[in-house]
């Protein structure tokens, strides 16, 4: 196989057409017999984020006097618009990257170990972060998940922008795909369960989290690879299915967890309604406030249907999150609120503005009563003064 054949319904992720530092030869293939790829995606320092952003104002933007230009119109009086350029601008630090085999590397998986140490040794050596992720590229809808898009960058930027926030935690990533922002969630959290669906999936993930133990032990983190289906309401216990869950697990997933994560997850209606479906039956089990995280992007495509250009997906998500808004639940409600995306930028990629991140707040009706009722408790205090402060102490 010399080269990777696009179909009509191949699919390939931004991310992958502008890799920093990325393997340019497969590392081996698959247990489909896909060719599968190493991307080190690195955590940049203060003075490199720095230097990537003014990188990032380029004559395609501003005039020569540091102005902006003005639009131009040719003699028909349309647009003339300026194509992004195809090369990266000069120091930059990205390598781009064709989906192109140019030869299979060395099968010894020993060599292979070494270069891997060497390289970490001198990462760790000169106090850089990397993560290592393996990953396919160009392949079918129902195998993306074994890409990296630009939804996991995000959500990995907002963990590495304030990793305080979640320190200690319990975490459950949805739809991890690669693992990539698991990852990066190890590096604060304490226990993170990473879940998808499929041996193939999982097993790349599993490998990614095993590639980057130096990273998350480092921080006293662990990763656990899970299998969790939208679809299905159960969690596996048989311990001789692979990737299946202990009981004690399931126990620390209900009473611990108080972050869960999703990112790019919504490209598929029938996967969106079941996301949401095990979205409230988890958080309707908590007996504490859960915090729900989505990072997405907007994707535009004209539609027949609509001979317009339309985001299908995006507009069910919202459906799907207004309506869990307005669920009557006995047990729980939640709270939706949009957050702003000017936080530090970690990973090499490009943040355009359709990418959006969304935070959920469940609230059990217990916790929410109890809250009322210490908010007025805290009221009363303060309007009391000092003596009924003392009464209310003692």
């Amino acid at each position: 196989m010399d080269r990777i054949t696009f179909h009509y319904d191949t699919v390939l992720s931004d991310v992958h057409m502008l890799l920093p530092n990325a393997r340019h030869l497969m590392s081996r293939l698959n247990r489909v017999g896909q060719p599968v790829f190493i991307s080190k995606f690195k955590i940049l320092s203060d003075s490199e984020r720095a230097a990537t952003e003014e990188t990032e104002v380029t004559d395609d933007t501003r005039g020569q006097d540091g102005g902006r230009v003005e639009a131009s119109v040719d003699e028909d009086g349309d647009f003339e618009i300026t194509h992004r350029p195809r090369s990266p601008p000069e120091g930059s630090g990205r390598d781009p990257v064709c989906p192109v085999i140019l030869h299979q590397s060395d099968p010894g998986q020993e060599e292979q170990q070494e270069e891997e140490q060497e390289e970490q040794q001198e990462e760790e050596q000169e106090g850089e972060i990397v993560i290592r992720i393996e990953h396919t590229m160009a392949t079918p809808l129902e195998d993306v998940g074994k890409q990296v898009w630009r939804g996991a960058c995000l959500l990995a930027d907002f963990i590495l922008s304030d990793p305080g926030r979640f320190r200690g935690a319990t975490v459950l990533e949805l739809g991890a795909g690669t693992g990539l922002t698991s990852i990066t969630m190890a590096t604060a959290a304490k226990t993170v369960y990473c879940t998808d669906v499929g041996e193939d999936l999982l097993s790349m993930c599993e490998r990614n989290v095993a590639l980057n133990k130096h990273v998350t032990e480092a921080s006293g983190g662990q990763v656990k690879v899970r299998h969790l289906d939208w679809l299905q309401q159960d969690l596996p216990t048989d311990a001789e299915v692979e990737f299946s869950w202990t009981e004690a697990e399931v126990a620390d997933l209900y009473n611990n967890t108080s972050v869960i994560i999703a990112a790019d997850v919504c490209y598929d209606d029938e996967l969106t309604d079941g996301l949401f479906r095990t979205l409230h039956r988890l958080c309707s089990h908590f007996s504490h406030t859960c915090t729900v995280l989505f990072s997405l992007e907007r994707r535009m495509n004209f539609t027949l249907r609509h001979m317009d250009v339309s985001c299908e997906a995006y507009d069910h998500f919202s459906r799907c999150l207004s309506q869990l808004e307005e669920v009557e639940d006995d047990r729980c409600s939640f709270s939706v609120q949009r957050l702003p995306t000017d936080f530090p930028q970690f990973l090499l990629y490009e943040r355009i503005e359709q990418l959006e991140l969304w935070r959920v707040t469940s609230t059990p009706h217990h916790a929410r009563d109890h809250h009322a009722q210490d908010h007025h408790a805290r009221a009363a205090v303060t309007v009391g003064g000092p003596e009924v402060s003392a009464q209310t102490s003692s």
